[in-house]
């Protein structure tokens, strides 16, 4: 409940763990993840009534806006089936998202689907999912939009066929969400950009030269990485020259590629490089074949555990953190909150607070509230009622 106070590619192995989870008939209770107890997750509540087609960000200008914290739900009354719709599983940002969901519902006594599509180029792959979805197996769909417009008329739909429709981590422009539970997309690039700058004016540079690799177009986390970005530059107490923008799908080859890209472009004139969870680790090796390690460092817009191990190592020099474990967490929490009764006035957006990690913080950060344990393989499915005592 909510307490109110005054913003990719596997590992063949792990990919293969995730064929096979999602090939199976169901899970075994031995691969399950432990049902965890958390701790209040501090948030941003945006409250109704807000103009309509707003974006998080745009609704967290509004002034509607209390601070708060979203604490553990008691367990359901039954066994609700609820659907959640992912962009793709090929990368740990969602592989964390996944294990918030399955570790959730054990504890909640709650029935999920994830249903993945194919990446963010498959629009019609997850629209035609939101179709099937919404014929009547589900209490609840749990949604992160492909497109920040192109998934609305399909909102609209859903909702009207009496089925709730909740918005995680992705943002969108419907107004036909029962909450909305993201975080300020616009802050990722903010954060990242201005560790950057304070990076740079620790190392006595009075100017600098940064590129963005940061996802798809169109995806409403990119445009908020990328106008974040855009406004530290601007009003950064150093010169900051965003010479550069290449957007693509997540898929690390994709993102190498772009990086190289890049490097031959601008390379000798780079400070830094800043992009997605998937793209920062894939800029690492174009910038060693370049010779250019020790002049371009790369930071992320958000935490995975693999860019986690990256920061220990000197390899990735901060992250952005949106908390991706714990913004699952609070959006089941959400809906069974909701499919119960729970909650009679829920608030607009649930913003999950972000984080920064450098290695000045990274020894004693809570890295359980944002990614996967270690080795966790992801599972797509999880039903208490098939669960063996």
């Amino acid at each position: 409940m909510l307490l109110p106070q005054a913003s990719r590619l596997l590992p063949a192995a792990l990919l293969l763990a995730v064929s096979t989870c999602v090939t199976a008939a169901e899970p075994t209770a031995t691969a399950l993840p432990t049902a965890v107890k958390f701790d209040p997750i501090p948030v941003h509540l945006i409250q109704r009534p807000l103009p309509s087609g707003l974006t998080a960000d745009a609704a967290l200008r509004s002034g509607r806006v209390s601070t708060g914290s979203y604490t553990m739900s008691a367990r359901a009354g039954k066994a609700w089936r609820i659907a959640f719709l992912f962009p793709h599983i090929k990368d740990p940002y969602w592989i964390g998202c996944s294990y918030g969901v399955i570790s959730e519902a054990r504890r909640l006594g709650v029935a999920v689907d994830i249903l993945p599509a194919d990446g963010y180029k498959d629009l019609i792959g997850q629209l035609r999912q939101m179709e099937e979805a919404s014929n009547g197996r589900y209490d609840a769909i749990v949604l992160s939009p492909i497109s920040l417009d192109g998934n609305n008329p399909s909102i609209a739909r859903t909702r009207a066929k009496g089925i709730p429709v909740f918005e995680l981590a992705n943002d969108s422009t419907s107004d036909d969400l029962t909450v909305k539970v993201t975080t300020s997309l616009k802050s990722m690039g903010l954060d990242a950009t201005r560790w950057v700058i304070r990076d740079a004016q620790k190392r006595g540079l009075s100017s600098i030269n940064i590129a963005l690799l940061p996802g798809p177009a169109g995806a409403g986390w990119v445009k908020g990485e990328v106008e974040g970005s855009r406004e530290a530059a601007r009003t950064a107490p150093i010169r900051v020259n965003i010479v550069d923008i290449r957007y693509g799908d997540s898929d690390r080859i994709e993102q190498s590629q772009l990086a190289a890209q890049l490097l031959a472009r601008h390379g000798h004139e780079l400070d830094y490089i800043i992009g997605c969870t998937g793209c920062a680790p894939a800029a690492r090796l174009p910038i060693h074949e370049a010779g250019l390690d020790g002049r371009i460092r790369v930071v992320a817009y958000d935490l995975t555990r693999e860019i986690a191990s990256l920061i220990r190592r000197g390899e990735i020099f901060a992250a952005a953190d949106t908390k991706g474990v714990s913004q699952a967490r609070v959006a089941i929490n959400a809906v069974v909150n909701h499919l119960e009764g729970r909650v009679r006035t829920p608030p607009h957006t649930v913003l999950v607070k972000l984080g920064i990690v450098d290695q000045s913080s990274l020894n004693h950060y809570r890295l359980d509230e944002s990614i996967a344990p270690d080795g966790y393989t992801p599972i797509l499915s999880y039903d208490p009622r098939q669960e063996r005592p």
